[in-house]
């Protein structure tokens, strides 16, 4: 790899985890001249990593030559939990088919601290979510699904109704009931567990509209 290449890919990584933490938000209005001079980084290499934010359509060139980070909408957030809901109810039932994995007890110790009352940061969470759905598409045994999932939970990530959570209890004995049924070989209850899941997320947005 050449050296472009390297601080083209290093300025990608930079700026799509400053936008996933919310320090650039959704309609933002960003230069590349302000990020070339908050990273360091001359503009051949920022310009590669723009290109290829652009093409994830996490931002947007408007007009006037300015870059905007582009909103996920409710209806977008809703789209991919719906789709996550089939693809992860299927892995969980896949994954009480094989053997147990050290990933998912892992996961379900971390989860317990969580469901006995945790307190974290939202981005702290989210990587030891990240976490427990990288472990059952793992003990599926299927390759492809870990990228498929880090791809929604990108977009998903950028939508700000995401960040209004602060108390993951309730997420966590979710996560602990599809472990356990993973754990027990029995692929109905692991797959409606999943379910339940997704189903709780998308009752949590919801609620959180309807909120006065």
């Amino acid at each position: 790899m050449s050296e472009k290449e390297t601080l083209a890919q290093q300025a990608y990584k930079d700026l799509k985890q400053r936008i996933l933490q919310g320090t650039f938000k959704a309609g933002d209005l960003l230069t590349e001249r302000t990020l070339a001079g908050d990273s360091g980084i001359s503009r051949t290499p920022l310009r590669a990593a723009i290109s290829r934010l652009e093409k994830e359509g996490v931002v947007s060139r408007l007009a006037n030559g300015a870059l905007m980070v582009r909103p996920v909408t409710l209806e977008q957030l809703l789209e991919i939990i719906q789709i996550r809901r089939l693809l992860e109810a299927a892995a969980a039932a896949r994954a009480a088919e094989r053997p147990f994995t050290d990933a998912l007890n892992t996961s379900r110790v971390v989860m317990q601290d969580y469901a006995d009352g945790k307190d974290t940061a939202f981005d702290n969470f989210w990587m030891d979510d990240d976490r427990f759905h990288e472990a059952v598409a793992d003990a599926a045994g299927l390759a492809l699904l870990p990228g498929m999932l880090n791809e929604l939970r990108s977009i998903a990530r950028r939508c700000t109704i995401t960040r209004t959570h602060d108390r993951f209890a309730d997420q966590a004995r979710e996560h602990i009931a599809v472990i356990d049924a993973i754990e027990e070989r029995d692929a109905p209850r692991a797959a409606a567990a999943m379910e339940a899941h997704f189903d709780s997320a998308k009752n949590r947005f919801l609620g959180w509209l309807s909120r006065p």
